[in-house]
């Protein structure tokens, strides 16, 4: 057998230590600066990510950190409503922008010599955003009508939306990323300019550029706009606590829209900044065995052994600032009920309880994920991506970068002790989506 490039044939360690090796560091105003390398292709990845997310949102408010991110886009005394991305395309290149529950970033991919036009920007926007009625509330608009057909419109993604909502008692975990719709119609323009105004600061913000470029070639060029940006004080993100789960919680949504059944069963457990995170390593380990892929337990046992399922699968989102979510589903295949089906999957979750992962699926495991982080640093967006949502997580650079040796110090005992953690039905959300 061909050892796997990047790992010791003796063990499972890689000999190179880290993932990326960026350069790190910080300007005078307190914005963070990471540059990821890559000299394959004379193009950068440049984003710059908020520490503020929905979870953040103000009371009565939900949602509105997502707006904010529609407004960023309608304007300075620099660059008119809509200019900003029709100068993107203008120069070759592309943007978007994203939230989430603890985070906010905006992106540009584009060429090298066009990165300092892209920073001007960016920066300009940082601190220069001008909202006028006329703007702000056609944008609140959209904003419903994204609810409309994203959420409001879809059964699957309304199952999933109260499946937070009910795992989450007191957490702002709970809100929907978008925001819940009579909270969306009361936005105004006050409200994005305060977020805009307590949030969008440089010492709240993490800058990361992947490609083309070197530390000493950007930080002249963050120091000459980002640098350039009066520092701001912005609050400490206070969230709070989730109290203890102590019973199952089932959910069953019927529509007269829903084709095909649906089970998935949600259990709050430790993320990789939260107490607990000792187990998040295993988590990540013993769900890429468990729910990733055709030839995970989950869908060899639900799908190919018994033919109860025509899918099943589960994952674990370990990034996050507080206690997250790790989920599994099936789908039933015609003529199975949820009830046998969530039965059988039960099974499955109870033998890996008692038994955990055998040995030699341990390693399989382990050294299928160190492989394939190797080909994650051809991805620009993929090193981005990564390094801001770790930093916007409660982690730091160091921590990101130990993720291939974490990876391979997991053991058996490790995964068993995290999965008698997760798969415990007091901690656990049902959901049926069934057919009306």
């Amino acid at each position: 057998m061909h050892a796997i490039a990047g790992l010791n044939p003796q063990g499972l360690v890689p000999p190179q230590k880290g993932l990326f090796h960026p350069a790190t560091f910080h300007l005078g105003n307190g914005m963070e600066v990471v540059v990821v390398e890559n000299h394959r292709a004379p193009v950068v990845a440049h984003w710059v990510w908020y520490k503020v997310g929905c979870a953040d949102s103000p009371i009565g408010k939900s949602g509105l950190p997502h707006f904010l991110e529609h407004l960023m886009f309608k304007g300075t005394d620099a660059i008119p409503p809509g200019a900003f991305s029709k100068e993107v395309a203008k120069q070759g290149g592309n943007d978007n922008a994203q939230t989430s529950l603890d985070y906010t970033a905006y992106f540009q991919l584009i060429a090298k010599d066009r990165l300092p036009l892209m920073m001007q920007m960016e920066a300009d926007r940082m601190a220069n955003l001008r909202l006028v009625d006329e703007i702000v509330y056609p944008e609140r608009d959209v904003i419903v009508e994204e609810r409309r057909q994203r959420i409001d419109n879809d059964p699957n993604a309304q199952l999933h939306e109260q499946m937070s909502a009910l795992q989450y008692l007191h957490h702002p975990y709970r809100l929907p990323v978008i925001g819940w719709m009579h909270e969306i119609q009361a936005y105004t323009r006050e409200d994005a300019l305060a977020f805009y105004d307590r949030w969008y600061a440089p010492g709240n913000a993490v800058l990361v550029v992947a490609g083309d470029i070197t530390a000493d070639e950007l930080r002249p060029l963050a120091e000459a706009t980002y640098g350039k940006v009066a520092p701001r004080g912005t609050p400490e993100r206070v969230r709070v606590g989730e109290p203890p789960q102590l019973a199952e919680r089932r959910l069953q949504l019927a529509d007269e829209r829903v084709g095909q059944p649906f089970l998935i069963r949600s259990y709050l457990v430790p993320s990789f900044a939260s107490a607990g995170k000792e187990h998040a390593y295993p988590l990540e380990v013993l769900m890429e065995w468990l729910g990733t892929g055709g030839t995970s337990e989950l869908f060899r046992d639900l799908v190919v052994e018994k033919g109860l399922a025509s899918n099943a699968g589960g994952f674990y989102r370990g990034v996050s600032l507080d206690p997250t979510m790790l989920r599994v589903y099936a789908i039933p295949r015609p003529g199975v009920g949820l009830d046998t089906l969530e039965s059988e999957l039960d099974e499955v979750l109870a033998r890996v309880v008692r038994d955990g992962i055998p040995a030699d699926a341990l390693e399989r495991v382990q050294r299928r994920m160190l492989a394939e982080s190797v080909y994650d640093r051809d991805s620009l967006m993929g090193a981005s991506r990564y390094f801001g949502a770790c930093l916007c997580s409660g982690l730091t650079v160091e921590d990101a970068e130990a993720w291939p040796e974490r990876i391979a110090a997991v053991t058996v005992d490790d995964v068993r002790a995290a999965g008698a953690l997760a798969f415990n039905k007091r901690h656990a959300v049902t959901g049926h989506l069934v057919h009306a």
